[in-house]
């Protein structure tokens, strides 16, 4: 399709999912530090527990806190993977989806550069796309109907992907 490919930065934010578990969704979400700013590269750095809590006010909200995704789509479309989809992220959080918890357990976690306020760049679909074909080739459970935001396996502390993601120009009806 494109020039896709996938940088690794690995996070040690990571272990191993429980056996037998067969990965069979992908949650979306967004995030930019400080929130609202993008191309600052704090993302990665929080994802790789190396980020200042001294720079800005609110990294010091969060220094202390150990997340990570498999996938960051920055806004310029480069996309990095923090963890191989074998091993667990911590991107969920307390989850629950279709009557399961622990999402981390069974999904993919797919960070996009964005926030509730900003539409997200049209690179950022295309790869986001690009991925989730990839996804769907190497992990047959994942379907239209599995590939959800935080915010629908955490409605009551998360919005993200948020407002402006358009769900239909990856292919999946929210309702």
């Amino acid at each position: 399709m494109s020039d896709f490919t996938i940088i690794d930065i690995p996070s040690p934010n990571f272990d191993s999912r429980p056996p037998g578990v067969t990965i069979d969704l992908v949650v979306i979400h967004a995030i930019s530090l400080p929130p609202g700013k993008f191309g600052t590269g704090r993302v990665i750095d929080f994802f790789t527990n190396s980020l200042d809590s001294e720079e800005d006010p609110y990294f010091s909200e969060i220094s202390g806190l150990r997340v990570s995704s498999h996938y960051f789509i920055e806004r310029q479309g480069r996309v990095i993977r923090f963890v191989d989809d074998e091993k667990r992220a911590w991107h969920a959080g307390i989850s629950r989806f279709q009557g399961r918890d622990n999402c981390n357990d069974f999904s993919l976690g797919i960070e996009l550069e964005g926030d509730d306020f900003n539409c997200f760049t049209e690179v950022q679909y295309q790869r986001l796309n690009e991925l989730l074909k990839s996804i769907k080739n190497r992990w047959p459970a994942v379907t239209g109907n599995r590939i959800v935001g935080h915010c629908h396996v955490a409605p009551q502390r998360k919005s993200d992907p948020g407002p402006f993601f358009d769900w239909k120009r990856i292919g999946v009806e929210i309702a």
